[in-house]
């Protein structure tokens, strides 16, 4: 892997739309390359790079996949990624791995959803962009309208580097923009002189040198323009359009040239990174400089088992070295170093700056974690990953499966940012939650067929809360007598609300709360025990035993078993006895009287309300902004969005909107997408209490006084 410099290394991710041709794209580079001995098809399950089996099941790419080959003198990684925004979570891993994006639409479908999405992030991520346009051996294509089209999204900065001869079945071959040679084919589409004269403004715009120059009427040089080229592209200046057919093969060539000679090397794409001080700095790739690398990916391999994909960013990373990584005190041994072809690997003994690398057996290492010689290094931004926001409830089908669930949720979490389980404590409900139905289908089915564990799963539980609205006081006396020694407790509370957003030492002041000897608060609940016990009339000891037997209840509910909260509970008076009195018998007391006070105090139910941005056509705005209305939801603002889009900001309970996108995805056309986070907790309207209240458990308690 040291065969070659850092300048010669090109790291190019493919990402667009699904079903583009993305991955037969990158099957047709490698067998031109001389990397197989047939082109890979997705269809017939030959792919190099759609390997795993549930991939093979359903043609299409769930995982990133890396390769590499070299072509024109230049070492290139080619990372491959899903098309389908269910499963984002590879493709923007694989955007920190990259200097150059090429976002693939199709010529008849043209500027598709995810292709959107994808050249933004490209943006975001400050990363070279090409735009290829695939399929331009397809009917009816008008290719100025689809140039205009890409350039009205993208940018006018998206200038063809090669035009079509032909289209249709008549597409034969393309004409270089750049260099356009004397000889033009009659039936090509756009006049390539004319497309020069855009290609040669976008050039010199990033080279203040090279504009004199060019106004001046001087001739620029092959080598000075193919080094603006680079120049234009970094900067953003230039984003070059290219036209193939994978089908026919037409323009393959070209491309795979036109990434050897105009991506971006790692040396032309610095990294803004944190110094030890803190200050943003520019990284730059170099072998001898500090190992900062990045994992971006990990997957589970059935015979290897784990394996970290990683980026060199700085500095050369050695087998057998100790490295460190995030957050941790300890360093890890690198027994192995891989460079990966598809699934297929071959052992390297180091790898430097600019390498893409994987390492089998480190199971210390997750997604988005660096890997540094010393752990006071240079800090890489975190890779951002959209936050799931499907959840389904789930529970193991049998007792068997029950044994083995957590190991292979486990894996999953691991390989998939995108993928979260979490553990309601109040619904009792282990949750996964995905990006889509259809990411937690697939997840579903990875957990089947790779670890045997099937799983039930239904509609999660909404986190209902209860509160009062009121101040009520009352007692209960537990007495219990069965030969022996028996249990006998009295307390007396007084429960009222308290508001949101106090200061507990302004509020629990001994004006507000007469005799108050001492309160513990708990900000995450908005709840107060307060001890306001004379003469002890419970003993000091008896005290946390009350405080807990509350805590217990609370989290048990009362009018519809949800967890308790923006509650005070004052301890005011209570009796004992010499022999029966004891904790267990003071919790109980303090749970049952907790409970009757309780339903004096007109209790409420809260839900939870969630925050919404929605991110919709413009076209579409009318659909969604009623649906959220029929929704119970309420705007709070919008703004405009490039490509014709709006984003809409609205507040709803969280329990209408559990099924949201599925609905936004039908309004739509599938162009729409949001993101949601918990607001804050409201009153639930009289009559949908009732139907919650109704339908829910009440198990039967006997009072024991």
């Amino acid at each position: 892997m040291t065969s070659y410099q850092v300048e010669d290394i090109r790291n190019v991710v493919f990402v667009g739309h699904g079903a583009v041709g993305k991955t037969t794209l990158a099957d047709l580079i490698l067998f031109k390359a001389g990397i197989s001995s047939r082109v890979g098809s997705v269809d017939d399950g030959t792919s190099l790079l759609d390997t795993d089996d549930d991939e093979k099941h359903h043609k299409h790419t769930i995982s990133s996949s890396v390769s590499h080959f070299e072509h024109a003198g230049k070492h290139i990684n080619l990372i491959d990624t899903p098309g389908y925004p269910d499963f984002v979570g590879g493709a923007l891993g694989s955007l920190r791995a990259a200097e150059t994006a090429a976002v693939v639409i199709s010529a008849t479908s043209g500027i598709e959803v995810n292709a959107r999405k994808m050249f933004r992030h490209a943006r975001n991520a400050e990363i070279g962009r090409f735009v290829i346009i695939n399929k331009c051996d397809a009917d009816n294509i008008d290719f100025p309208e689809l140039i205009s089209s890409i350039q009205e999204t993208f940018g006018s900065e998206c200038i063809p580097m090669n035009v079509p001869v032909g289209l249709g079945t008549d597409f034969s071959g393309v004409v270089n923009t750049l260099t356009v040679p004397d000889d033009v084919p009659e039936n090509v589409v756009m006049d390539p002189k004319e497309v020069n004269q855009s290609l040669m403004d976008a050039i010199v715009e990033a080279d203040e040198e090279l504009m004199e120059r060019y106004l001046e009427g001087e001739e620029i040089s092959q080598d000075e323009l193919s080094g603006g080229l680079h120049k234009a592209i970094s900067s953003g200046t230039l984003i070059p359009i290219f036209c193939v057919s994978a089908k026919t093969q037409v323009g393959i060539e070209a491309l795979m040239d036109g990434i050897a000679n105009y991506a971006l090397s790692p040396a032309d794409l610095p990294r803004k990174v944190m110094d030890k001080e803190g200050q943003e700095i520019d990284l730059v790739a170099d072998p001898e400089g500090p190992l900062v690398a990045q994992v971006y990916k990990v997957k589970i391999d059935p015979f290897i088992g784990k394996i970290s994909f990683l980026k060199i960013f700085s500095g050369t990373l050695s087998k057998d070295s100790a490295v460190h990584r995030t957050g941790a005190s300890k360093s890890i041994k690198i027994h192995q170093l891989f460079e990966m072809q598809g699934k297929e690997h071959e052992t390297v003994d180091k790898a430097i700056a600019g390498s893409i690398v994987a390492i089998p057996k480190v199971d210390d290492l997750q997604v988005g974690d660096m890997v540094t010689v010393d752990a006071e290094t240079h800090k890489l931004p975190p890779i951002l990953f959209p936050t799931p926001m499907i959840g389904l409830a789930i529970e193991p089908k049998t007792q068997s499966d029950q044994q083995k669930i957590s190991s292979a949720l486990h894996k999953i979490v691991e390989e998939d940012p995108t993928f979260v389980i979490r553990r309601n404590d109040q619904t009792k409900e282990m949750v996964m939650q995905g990006i889509s139905e259809l990411h937690l289908q697939l997840s579903r089915e990875r957990l089947l067929n790779r670890d045997k564990v099937d799983i039930i799963t239904h509609q999660p539980k909404v986190p209902y809360r209860e509160a009062v609205n009121a101040s009520a006081e009352g007692h209960y006396r537990h007495k219990k007598q069965s030969g022996g020694s028996g249990q006998f407790a009295e307390v007396h509370l007084r429960i009222a609300p308290i508001p949101r957003d106090i200061d507990p030492e302004e509020y629990f002041t001994k004006k507000r709360f007469e005799s108050m000897r001492k309160y513990h608060y708990d900000p995450d609940l908005n709840f107060a025990f307060i001890d306001r016990v004379t003469g002890g009339s419970v003993p000091n000891n008896f005290i946390p035993a009350v405080e807990k037997g509350v805590r217990q209840r609370m989290a048990q509910g009362v009018i519809a078993g949800n967890q308790v909260q923006d509650v005070s509970c004052e301890l005011f008076f209570g009796k004992d006895h010499p022999v029966d009195s004891n904790e267990t018998a003071f919790k109980m007391a303090a749970s049952l009287c907790f409970r009757n006070v309780f339903k004096d105090a007109k209790p409420v139910l809260l839900e939870p309300i969630v925050h919404l941005e929605i991110t919709v056509p413009g076209d579409k705005l009318g659909d969604v902004t009623s649906d959220l209305s029929s929704r119970r939801g309420q705007m709070e603002g919008m703004d405009g969005a490039p490509g014709g889009f709006q984003v809409v900001k609205a507040h709803a309970p969280l329990a209408e909107v559990m099924t949201y996108a599925r609905a936004l995805s039908s309004m739509t056309g599938g162009q729409g997408s949001f993101s949601m986070e918990l607001s804050h907790y409201e009153i639930v309207p009289p009559n949908e209490q009732a139907k919650i209240i109704a339908a829910a458990e009440h198990p039967e308690e006997e009072d024991e006084g």
